[in-house]
């Protein structure tokens, strides 16, 4: 008798510790690294108000985070982006209906060194430069010395934006350095005297120094009444409508408290 009570004991145990472990509601999502500080902050508040709920995390940019809900590795694909026809025309042809959630609003700032004495840009400036037709500062009224041109790989949605608003569709120099992150941006612009490249708000800091683009500065303030000329909207995208833990997730980003993180994470809240 007394065996079978320590066996019902030991029974009782792991299915207290092991077994909710095992059945624990699982988030997995990819993309965007201009979205992850705002999921980064949001994750955390929702896994501490449900500590059952277990959410993964990982950047790769918004392309990565599209082809991820396309290929069912990830439930929520971030992007800083709108998703593009043929990404569409890729999911319909597997049988996955993509579901956009804006959850944020965002301005693309031009970046440089902290030392160096430009304050404003025009947009034909800035496309001059990433294209190649621009190469020293003294050529837009800073100090002499070479421009080193720091941009975003294929897959990012920033350098999507910086495409189409900026450079027209035009191509970016080929010599350009190409980094995969907005913090790769702003490290290389640290450290480099010459560089100039560009990021979403929430990656702005007191170590780099921000451009105001036709005499307007990149500001919550100034993407909101539309007088900054880049800005863009940041989403989640689904596979189909989300249902479960995934559309508890978007809904929670999408409160009141969510919108606060949304803030707090240095882009703007659509509510």
């Amino acid at each position: 008798m007394k065996k079978m009570v320590k066996i019902v004991v030991v029974l009782t145990l792991f299915m207290l510790t092991v077994l909710p472990n095992s059945f624990a509601e699982k988030l997995v999502i990819k993309g965007s690294t201009t979205v992850l500080p705002i999921v980064q902050k949001a994750a955390e508040a929702y896994m501490m108000q449900y500590p059952d709920v277990k959410i993964s995390l990982s950047g790769g940019g918004s392309g990565n985070g599209i082809k991820a809900i396309i290929d069912g590795t990830a439930q929520i694909g971030n992007a800083s982006r709108f998703i593009k026809q043929k990404e569409v025309d890729l999911a319909i042809s597997k049988g996955v209906y993509p579901v956009p959630f804006r959850i944020a609003l965002d301005a693309i700032v031009p970046v440089v060194n902290i030392k160096n004495d430009i304050t404003n840009l025009t947009m034909n400036q800035l496309r001059d430069i990433y294209l190649g037709k621009i190469k020293n500062w003294k050529d837009v009224g800073g100090t002499p010395g070479e421009i080193v041109v720091i941009s975003r790989d294929s897959s990012s949605g920033t350098f999507g934006v910086w495409k189409k608003m900026v450079m027209k569709k035009k191509r970016v120099i080929p010599n350009a350095l190409t980094v995969p992150s907005n913090g790769g941006i702003v490290q290389a612009v640290i450290t480099t005297p010459g560089a100039i490249g560009y990021v979403g708000l929430g990656y702005l800091n007191s170590q780099i120094k921000s451009v105001k683009v036709n005499g307007i500065q990149g500001t919550e303030e100034n993407t909101l009444n539309g007088s900054f000329p880049i800005s863009r909207g940041l989403f989640m995208f689904t596979k189909g409508w989300p249902v479960g833990v995934t559309m508890e997730f978007i809904s929670f980003v999408l409160s009141k408290k969510g919108q606060k993180l949304v803030k707090q994470a240095g882009s703007i809240p659509v509510f």
